[in-house]
């Protein structure tokens, strides 16, 4: 008596391509199928296999490969399927199994639908057809998929299953991200953390400490079904990857970022890297938990590669001290516990060769007489700060704008009639209410009204944008002057936020001055 294996599978496919009344695709309608079919052919049934959720073209299904070890131990002769796509849409599998290892393991492949049965040589062809055309179903399907996916992420909406850490998806659109208030306190943390002079190492470790959990762990707490493929441990720790993950990512400053990878083909589940220059970025699709200034700031430093002491944080110059003659970063050194003083970088590499001077100063030395300029220069801003008040009721911002963008409706109605008559006196030309030679002339009159005011609009639009910038810096200014003006103490922040970089020239021989120029980013 003949022994059979059946074999159901459904996939996420077959599911969504079904309205939720047709059965006809269902596992369970499959086996019943497939028992009535082995019943009135009077064979006994060994086992029934199903993989409920899996591809066609994937070959790591689990009652898949249970089943193929069974039939290789010779626990049955016939395996049993609806339609050959069922058990493969591979054509290679299809080759593998179906014209070799079933032969050699005596095992009959036979379907109920499309007539498959191996017994019968003369159907070889049907199946490899069949075969070829289910692997071109797939390969059509996935590109389909793929223009989709790609025509919305040019449109700025997130396909992700996941949202970034930090956000979540907008429970009434799937595609638009919102903010995550509990995850963004933590971005928030890391990014003041970072520019505080701390490490990526240092960081992890003090989130480790607040025993707060790493982006995986917190999906999994908040009920997500999220699985990280390269993670090593279960803990929910922090490490400085994940750090610089975050603080590179211009999601968190309102900017969607997709296609970084994507599969090899439609029959790999490998990833590809892609580069920087093939990422599809769409700006301002969501609201921004770190500010654009912050974010910059933090992509300065990273890109000056700027190291962290023993401590875990960075010294207050790090990145911003140059040397005056080669422009070459300074290093800190340190000769003994109390001398610490900077070095020019290319002097360092081969002091012999004499690249160029040492133009070394000490550290402590250098932190006072910048303390001396910031003073100094927080005490010019000051007398700015009453100009900039006074320039601030002078110039009456606000009001100016809303003039402004109120002409900017007018001449935007201006130019929409403009279009509408165009449209009219041509209508009217094909009725025949206006001649040609009046159609040309009216046409000219209209196109150039059009384009003045054009022109007219996008300076009005130019010159909203000037006001607005004046604005913002001038309340920039008095911001910095308001946070910095009672300090006391030299921090990284405060440095990374006045200057944007130092340069120290070199000692004279005799006088032994050594000119310090400070170039402030404002």
């Amino acid at each position: 008596m003949n022994k059979i294996a059946i074999y159901c599978r459904l996939s996420d496919e077959d599911k969504n391509k079904k309205s939720y009344k047709d059965d006809s695709e269902s596992i369970q309608n499959q086996k019943n199928l497939l028992m009535k079919y082995a019943i009135e052919k009077g064979w006994d049934i060994y086992k029934i296999y199903s993989d409920d959720d899996y591809s066609g073209l994937d070959s790591n299904r689990p009652e898949f490969n249970v089943m193929l070890k069974d039939a290789e131990q010779g626990k049955f002769n016939i395996i049993l399927c609806k339609t050959q796509s069922r058990f493969t849409r591979d054509m290679e599998l299809v080759e593998k199994y179906l014209h070799n290892k079933f032969i050699e393991w005596g095992i009959r492949f036979v379907t109920a639908v499309d007539g498959v049965d191996t017994l019968d040589k003369q159907n070889k062809k049907s199946r490899q057809i069949n075969g070829l055309v289910n692997e071109w179903y797939c390969e059509d399907v996935s590109e389909s998929i793929k223009a989709v996916f790609r025509l919305k992420q040019q449109s700025g909406k997130f396909i992700g299953s996941f949202a970034s850490y930090g956000y979540a998806k907008d429970p009434n659109d799937k595609n638009k991200l919102v903010i995550d208030e509990e995850a963004a306190e933590v971005i928030r943390m890391i990014f003041n953390l970072y520019i505080q002079g701390n490490g990526t190492q240092h960081i992890a470790r003090i989130l480790n400490e607040k025993e707060i959990s790493n982006p995986t762990k917190y999906k999994k707490n908040k009920g997500l079904k999220y699985k990280n493929v390269s993670a090593k441990d279960n803990y929910g720790l922090w490490n400085k990857t994940t750090i610089k993950r975050i603080l590179k990512n211009e999601i968190y400053i309102g900017n969607m970022v997709q296609h970084k990878r994507h599969k090899l083909n439609y029959k790999s589940k490998k990833m590809r890297e892609l580069d920087d220059n093939q990422w599809i970025i769409v700006k301002n699709t969501h609201s921004a938990i770190i500010d654009k200034k912050t974010f910059e700031t933090v992509q300065q430093r990273i890109k000056s590669k700027v190291r962290s002491t023993g401590s875990g944080k960075t010294h207050i110059f790090a990145g911003k001290v140059k040397c005056m003659d080669c422009k070459s970063t300074m290093n800190k050194l340190c000769n003994g516990k109390n001398y610490v003083y900077l070095r020019c970088k290319l002097y360092s590499i081969h002091p012999t060769k004499k690249l160029c001077t040492s133009h070394s100063i000490r550290f402590d030395l250098l932190q006072d007489i910048v303390t001396k300029k910031i003073k100094n220069y927080i005490n010019t801003l000051c007398d700015m700060n009453k100009m900039s008040s006074q320039l601030l009721q002078e110039h009456n911002f606000n009001s100016k704008i809303k003039v402004m963008e109120k002409k900017l409706i007018k001449i935007n109605v201006d130019i929409e009639n403009r279009t509408e008559a165009l449209k009219n006196i041509y209508l009217d030309k094909i009725k025949g209410t206006i001649s040609q030679e009046q159609f040309k002339e009216f046409n000219t009159i209209f196109l150039k009204e059009k384009e003045e005011l054009n022109s007219q609009k996008q300076l009005l639009k130019n010159k909203i944008n000037e006001l607005k910038e004046s604005q913002s810096s001038i309340e920039e200014y008095m911001g910095i002057i308001e946070k910095y003006k009672n300090f006391t103490e030299l921090t990284h922040t405060m440095v990374n936020e006045l200057i944007d970089y130092i340069e120290i020239g070199e000692k004279d021989k005799e006088t032994r001055e050594q000119e310090i120029k400070i170039y402030w980013n404002f």
